[in-house]
């Protein structure tokens, strides 16, 4: 098991419209997006800020990625402090590299991984120092992740061994079976369950904050997105929606109770 706990800590879309996702997302979720240069040549990336942080990224979906089939679609980055080892241990417990270890000029050293069900994730091996982590309840931060998989308790198994998490409360959802909660750190974060039929493969849904639930599903509709369920009250008394940008990318809202 990991020293401390880990979880995601930065969040990125890759898009086949870049522009057309920087407005959409700062009219839905209020970011202020501002640009990011990291080498002459590097392909345009925009950071999207919640408060003062930056907490992720919209680029253009690779040639190479679009050309295999990649969707649009939002991935998560761990941080690690020896990417190397990481994936090492990764593939030891029956993880995936999609992308060996590379260099993002004036950034790092990151990796496209999956767990062993299949749901991909990055590493990010920073260059600067660390940075405290941003609340989750944090306004524009991403408050809340789910994982789809084909076997929810071999992927918990591997998340606890990899990064520490542990389990937190189950939900038993009837014929959808469990949804078991997760807890990093002390802090519930998340929580994973089987995927229904409807969606194709094991994958990360995440789940920014919005103030108000109903509002913010109008902003998605309003600006061309879609809402694909909800709004729903879950537990916890919040309310959550499930959308699709206009350009397809899977993701989802927070809210607190109305």
């Amino acid at each position: 098991m990991p020293n401390s706990a880990k979880s995601f800590f930065w969040y990125e879309l890759m898009t086949t419209d870049l522009d057309a996702a920087e407005a959409f997302y700062t009219a839905v979720v209020g970011w202020r997006a501002e640009p990011f240069d990291k080498a002459p040549g590097s392909p345009r990336y925009i950071v999207v800020n919640a408060g003062d942080r930056g907490v992720g990224g919209l680029m253009t979906l690779p040639e190479e990625a679009a050309r295999m089939g990649v969707p649009t679609a939002w991935m998560g980055y761990f941080p690690t402090k020896d990417i190397d080892a990481s994936v090492t241990a990764l593939k030891g417990a029956g993880g995936v590299v999609h992308r060996p270890v590379d260099d993002i000029p004036g950034v790092g050293r990151f990796a496209v991984v999956a767990d062993p069900q299949g749901a991909a994730f990055m590493f990010l091996e920073p260059n600067g120092p660390d940075q405290p982590p941003v609340p989750l309840n944090t306004p524009g931060h991403v408050g809340w992740h789910e994982l789809y998989t084909s076997d929810w308790q071999k992927a918990f198994d591997f998340y606890s061994d990899q990064f520490g998490w542990v389990k937190d409360e189950p939900f038993d959802m009837g014929p959808m079976g469990i949804y078991q909660l997760f807890s990093v750190g002390g802090e519930r974060a998340g929580g994973m369950m089987n995927k229904p039929e409807q969606i194709p493969v094991p994958v990360w849904l995440f789940y920014f904050n919005v103030d108000g639930i109903d509002e913010a599903a109008k902003r998605v509709t309003d600006h061309g997105g879609k809402v694909v369920m909800g709004p729903m009250e879950v537990p916890n008394g919040q309310w959550i929606v499930q959308c699709t940008d206009p350009q397809g990318a899977y993701f989802a809202l927070l809210a607190p109770s109305r």
